[in-house]
């Protein structure tokens, strides 16, 4: 008998984390339902491709028996990156590697949230449960959404990311600013409406690093489309106090011109032709210390467990690997019950992302001073 057997288990979330422990969780008969605040899967666009990784994301998928899946999926040369310098010269180019090992794969979020869907029961996740609060039920806990629905379960797991509304029932910890604020926007046709960019990014990446404490990451999508992020050292209130109205191109195009001065005019493409509006992202991240106690009816996975800025990459994957390692400890029959199953889970996911963390924080840093491009070529560069 393991931890869970005859319980409920409720996640909030429906990202790849959530979904992959649902998936994982099914496989060895476990009751669960995935509750999701978008009104459908199609409800909100679906961002910058995936890379997974083959000692975490890519495993979790094999576990949950998903891999072919994946892999008739993918995106072949999405992984493919350019570094750039502000005015757009190449300096290290993996197109020349035809031969070099794809360990990264990528895949575009929208085929990856299908693949997890389809691979789930009939009705697992519920839409339109957006989380409002929980209250405990007897050993368990009851649900509240803004619909005015609400559920029952002995187990929550929250995945529901960055800002978590379950986290802080479980401790009151919070992550601190990283000093550096991303703008995201999006390009629907890129061969059309940004051509000088779509031809240098053929087909994947582009990091464009200044010499001044500035980024612009690049990705490009399976339908034709890019997303685009800018990095920037600003102050923590900065999206909030610059009086930019990030819905208004020409307000945003400006700013860009004035804080990337000095940048070729070839990356204003991306801001006169973007469409939708453009979003302020303040990067956040837990300190690398967090602890709290175990319960036996409560854990966090991903984002809302660990969340950091995103230039180590991790991410997705970090999710990914909790969600198999939770799968695992819910269902040994080496634990005797739901809370010791899950302090064995929460000891080893809170110890691999304060390492994953500070080495995240390194690389924000790092990317963005003035010795970025260096710093970037010393960990993509061929042996």
């Amino acid at each position: 008998m393991n931890a869970i057997e005859g319980k409920k288990i409720a996640i909030v979330g429906a990202g790849p984390g959530g979904l992959t422990l649902a998936r994982l969780l099914q496989n060895k008969g476990a009751d669960v339902s995935v509750y999701e605040r978008d009104l459908h899967e199609h409800a909100r666009p679906k961002g910058a491709t995936l890379d997974l990784h083959e000692e975490s994301g890519l495993r979790a998928l094999k576990e949950a028996g998903l891999i072919e899946a994946f892999w008739a999926n993918h995106r072949a040369g999405a992984d493919k990156l350019r570094l750039v310098d502000k005015n757009g010269n190449v300096i290290f180019d993996d197109h020349d590697y035809a031969d070099r090992e794809v360990s990264r794969p990528e895949i575009d979020r929208g085929p990856l949230q299908k693949i997890l869907l389809d691979a789930l029961k009939p009705g697992t996740v519920r839409w339109d449960r957006h989380m409002l609060s929980m209250e405990r039920a007897g050993m368990g806990w009851k649900l509240i959404f803004r619909n005015g629905e609400t559920a029952t379960a002995d187990i929550v797991v929250a995945a529901d990311g960055a800002n978590s509304k379950i986290r802080s029932y479980l401790t009151p910890i919070k992550p601190f600013y990283s000093g550096v604020t991303v703008v995201e926007g999006a390009v629907k046709d890129s061969a059309k409406d940004s051509p000088d960019i779509h031809r240098l990014l053929n087909g994947g990446k582009i990091f464009a690093l200044g010499d001044d404490g500035k980024s612009l990451i690049v990705s490009s999508k399976g339908d034709g489309s890019l997303v685009f992020y800018t990095g920037c050292k600003t102050e923590e209130s900065w999206s909030r106090d610059c009086g930019i109205d990030f819905s208004n191109r020409e307000q945003v195009q400006n700013w860009f011109a004035k804080t990337f001065e000095g940048w070729d005019i070839a990356w204003q493409e991306l801001f006169e032709h973007a469409h939708g509006n453009f979003v302020p992202r303040p990067q956040y991240c837990m300190p690398f210390d967090q602890h709290w106690e175990s319960q036996s009816n409560l854990t966090l996975l991903g984002d809302a467990a660990h969340l950091m800025p995103p230039y180590a990459g991790e991410g997705v994957n970090m999710a990914m690997l909790d969600a198999l390692e939770l799968s695992d400890c819910l269902t040994s029959e080496a634990f005797k019950d739901s809370r010791t199953a899950i302090a064995a889970y929460e000891k080893q996911m809170l110890s691999r992302a304060s390492e994953v963390a500070a080495i995240t924080m390194d690389s924000t840093n790092a990317l963005h001073s003035e010795e970025a491009m260096a710093f970037f070529l010393n960990i993509i560069q061929p042996e």
